[in-house]
């Protein structure tokens, strides 16, 4: 029960195509470890933590949303950075991370996975004159309230997010972007969406919404995007001879 790492490396990058994409970040095999795999763990971001858990159940391959070696981060290999490599290559293990791509697959990626969790009709990206654009767009048909959506937040998410309301309207469209994707509320107001729904905040997010009549909620970086992964790593248990395990590492933020 494995597959070559070089045959998982060709695999996912069919399935989730970052050359599609322009990101911060190499997309694949970050650090190459063994060359068959027969355990998988998968997790949100490539911490200590997840690579402690993943040398005790003596997994082969990691897979996460967010890895190493980010545009404009300090290149030498130090500190946090050479602790968590180090732990990799002592332990031989595989680590894959993709970042945009994993943002905007259609059906395993998160933005769709917490449309699902939240019940929203996916329509298109954002942007419709481009697909690859990360924040997406979608309907509650029926029509929902503010105080509704953040209660299945909150449920759906185990966490209480940050409300802001834009007036008294319902909300029968709605935007999103999970993670660090607040900065697209500008924009989501711009064509007259009902609320935009990310994971963090800035200070400017707040005055959007109030002053450009659009209800917001932020509803955690880390809690948004636990279920890209937990789906890559479902579809690869399915599609591959291979073992996987999620991993959720809690965070807060």
């Amino acid at each position: 029960m494995s597959v070559k790492n070089s045959e998982l490396t060709a695999f996912l990058n069919e399935l989730l195509k970052p050359h599609m994409i322009r990101d911060f970040c190499p997309n694949g095999l970050q650090v190459e470890g063994k060359h068959l795999i027969s355990k998988i763990v998968t997790g949100v971001t490539a911490s200590q933590d997840l690579i402690d858990q993943a040398i005790q159940l003596q997994a082969d391959a990691i897979f996460v949303h967010h890895g190493f070696f980010w545009k404009g981060e300090n290149q030498t290999i130090q500190g946090m950075k050479k602790n968590r490599i180090k732990a990799l290559l002592e332990n031989d293990i595989n680590l894959y991370a993709y970042h945009l791509p994993l943002d905007i697959h259609p059906i395993l990626g998160n933005n769709a996975q917490l449309a699902n969790l939240l019940g929203i009709q996916i329509e298109s990206s954002l942007d419709r004159q481009d697909p690859n654009n990360v924040a997406m767009r979608g309907t509650f048909p029926n029509g929902i309230s503010l105080n509704d959506l953040a209660n299945r937040v909150s449920v759906s998410l185990q966490r209480e997010p940050l409300v802001i309301s834009g007036g008294d309207h319902l909300i029968h469209s709605i935007a999103w972007c999970t993670g660090g994707g607040q900065g697209y509320i500008d924009q989501a107001a711009q064509l007259g969406i009902d609320a935009f729904v990310s994971g963090e905040a800035s200070e400017q997010t707040v005055h959007s919404a109030r002053e450009l009549n659009i209800h917001f909620i932020a509803a955690g970086h880390h809690a948004t995007e636990r279920y890209g992964a937990k789906a890559v790593g479902q579809y690869l248990a399915e599609h591959l001879d291979v073992k996987v395990e999620f991993i959720d590492i809690d965070n807060p933020v």
